[in-house]
């Protein structure tokens, strides 16, 4: 069977026999890497991900009551014990985050009154519906912040709190579908995969485009690729920082290279995917604008990222002019339905009121410039150690080697793809922290590389031969 680890690496997976006259069998979890002459030079230890299969390592049974339970309190007790053991093992957990983007540094004690409801904003945020208990006003209050921050006048934007970061991409991309049904739908490699989910869900053509080694848009590819297909619309997404090395697609770039290659304002439809450098990017000084100024037809972020918000969230917003293709009419909810979603969650909303009401602008400014310092700091500390990274400007991404144990990355939740990892500097993350991770991680390459039988993996390919320190590029 043939397959691949990393970038362009071929490999033979033997399940039985001979290879080489040296090795009879594999392990299943194990595959070579570098084959040589002699055998087996490397053996990287990988998960196995099966489609279709799921596997249930734990869970927590649901039973029924006893009939004296409600006299003994037992049931009461167990679930008491089961609760107490899940949040010892989310302190754990939270201790070693650093590959996710996901701020966990919040304190939400003063909404604990508002958990007895069951509030829910179905319908468009601008129409208030027949159903009572929701947080409209939460919301909008919100959207106006984001539209302020975005540049665009509160009647000239229609926008809602998403359940995801992808709602938003979905919610975006199907805005652009709609406006240009029969457009192409353009995204580089390195797109989120909800970008391609939204091809898929609506039936659109779909073309990739290449990168460059930081992982931006090459937009030399994309004026190619434009030029073979003039005689249709284009839907693009640009990226505002991708999720693996945190690259932040030349938005002015874009619009350029689609107006060089003939294309209107009235022939084209961007969306921004700011999942999560949407909300870094304005505090960022000399960054780039993303800007409803800019031709752009709408900017999607997430809320549970840098915001901090505990349950998954987004915000998207969009021109006025362009939903009205999307919505239509709900006698059942006395509203206007131009959501992706019906039900929506009324609590997202007041957390990401109350976190923009403490913080502010100038809050969000210093934990920017506080994260990109510490993605600094360890990016430096990685080089140091000769360890091949790179940091992005403007981007709190840190991409490294990516480690050869495989519990050593899920203790630190770390996110791999191919040969190389990353840490996602957050506000949470501390010097502290990143200081206990990088003593570990050294300690382990030590037995790693002990014996000078294997040696770190080349990533010049993805990270560039200048942020390489494999043998080669040292």
């Amino acid at each position: 069977m043939v397959g691949s680890v990393g970038v362009g690496a071929e490999f033979e997976v033997f399940t039985g026999g001979e290879m080489n006259g040296k090795i009879e069998s594999l392990p299943e979890d194990l595959v070579p890497t570098v084959v040589d002459g002699n055998g087996i030079v490397e053996e990287k230890k990988i998960r196995e991900i099966v489609l279709g299969r799921n596997v249930h390592t734990m869970s927590h049974a649901i039973t029924e009551p006893d009939a004296d339970d409600e006299v003994t309190g037992e049931r009461e007790a167990y679930m008491a014990s089961v609760l107490a053991r899940y949040r010892r093992s989310l302190m754990e957990r939270t201790k070693h985050h650093l590959g996710y983007p996901y701020n966990l540094d919040f304190d939400y004690g003063a909404l604990a009154q508002l958990q007895h409801f069951s509030i829910n904003n179905l319908g468009d945020p601008f129409i208030e519906s027949n159903y009572g208990v929701h947080s409209r006003q939460f919301e909008v209050g919100v959207l106006d912040w984001f539209a302020r921050l975005w540049e665009i006048e509160n009647n000239e934007y229609w926008g809602y709190i998403t359940n995801c970061g992808t709602e938003g991409n979905l919610h975006g991309i199907l805005v652009g579908r709609e406006v240009f049904p029969d457009g192409i739908l353009y995204a580089s490699r390195d797109s989120h995969y909800s970008v391609f989910k939204a091809a898929r869900m609506y039936r659109m053509e779909c073309i990739k485009v290449d990168t460059l080694i930081s992982g931006e848009i090459d937009c030399a590819d994309f004026k190619a690729k434009l030029l073979l297909n003039k005689d249709k619309p284009a839907i693009i997404n640009v990226n505002i920082g991708t999720t693996v090395k945190g690259a932040v697609d030349d938005l002015d770039l874009v619009i350029e290279t689609l107006k060089e290659t003939g294309f209107t304002e009235d022939g084209f439809y961007i969306h921004c995917d700011g999942a999560l450098f949407g909300l870094m990017m304005p505090f960022v000084k000399r960054a780039p604008k993303v800007s409803f100024k800019k031709p752009i037809g709408s900017v999607s972020v997430s809320g549970h990222k840098f915001v901090g918000c505990p349950m998954p969230c987004g915000v998207q917003i969009t021109r006025l002019d362009h939903i009205n293709a999307l919505s239509r009419n709900v006698e059942y909810l006395a509203s206007r339905d131009a959501t992706i979603m019906g039900s929506r969650n009324g609590h997202a909303p007041i957390f990401l009121w109350y976190t923009l009401n403490r913080k502010g602008y100038r809050g969000f400014q210093k934990e920017v410039q506080k994260c990109l310092r510490n993605a600094h700091y360890l990016k430096d500390r990685l080089r140091a150690e000769g360890i091949g990274a790179m940091l992005n400007e403007l981007s709190s991404t840190v991409v490294f080697e990516r480690p050869q144990d495989e519990e050593f990355v899920r203790r630190w939740q770390l996110a791999c793809q191919g040969n190389i990892a990353h840490v996602v500097v957050m506000p949470n993350v501390t010097i502290e922290k990143l200081d206990d991770f990088l003593n570990e991680l050294i300690q382990k390459r030590s037995i790693w590389f002990k014996e000078g039988n294997v040696q770190p993996s080349c990533i010049a390919a993805d990270i560039g031969k200048e942020n390489c320190a494999c043998p080669q590029h040292k």
